[in-house]
């Protein structure tokens, strides 16, 4: 069984730029995909679901009419299972893939079945996991945190910076 490292923090502590940072340094030992916002007159209108081996799509915006809504944000569960769990399952089942990064596990990507489906696969896995994880208390987020095989690191203003640098150095003596 591999080792997991969940990287929580407050909303907009930098979670998502430690993650991109240790994905660009893992380069092509490394799959699954981040989220990043996307940003329109009046501020944030959305989130796009970036893979790493580089396809994009709006998981969650204003404009989506769901069933399934955080704030003012219809999330796209088709988009997010078509995209995003797929980037999973291809991290989990290549060879080449050392680590599975996922960014991040939090309330849009846990209306998903499959989503969740995907992460306990993950962790269950051989593979080195990194993801980033809600901090609010969460009954499914607060399982996947209690794991046996899972780390649990949170990120300030004070410790971001190095953090990135910190998660590598963790993966290298994890196993990879």
């Amino acid at each position: 069984m591999g080792h997991t490292l969940l990287l929580t923090g407050r909303p907009g502590v930098g979670k998502t730029t430690v993650v991109k940072q240790v994905a660009a340094a893992l380069g092509q030992r490394a799959g699954g995909f981040y989220t990043e916002e996307i940003r329109g007159p009046g501020g944030r209108k959305g989130f796009r679901l970036v893979t790493l081996d580089g396809h994009a799509a709006i998981m969650a915006h204003v404009d989506v009419r769901s069933r399934h809504r955080v704030g003012r944000y219809g999330v796209d569960v088709a988009t997010l299972d078509s995209v995003g769990v797929a980037a999973i399952r291809m991290a989990i089942e290549s060879d080449d893939t050392a680590a599975v990064v996922v960014d991040e596990v939090g309330k849009m990507e846990l209306f998903s079945s499959e989503f969740r489906g995907a992460v306990i696969k993950a962790v269950s896995s051989r593979k080195i996991v990194v993801a980033t994880v809600m901090q609010k208390e969460n009954i499914w987020a607060s399982a996947l945190k209690a794991m046996p095989q899972v780390t649990v690191w949170e990120i300030t203003e004070a410790t971001r910076d190095q953090m990135p640098e910190r998660v590598i150095q963790w993966i290298s003596v994890s196993g990879t």
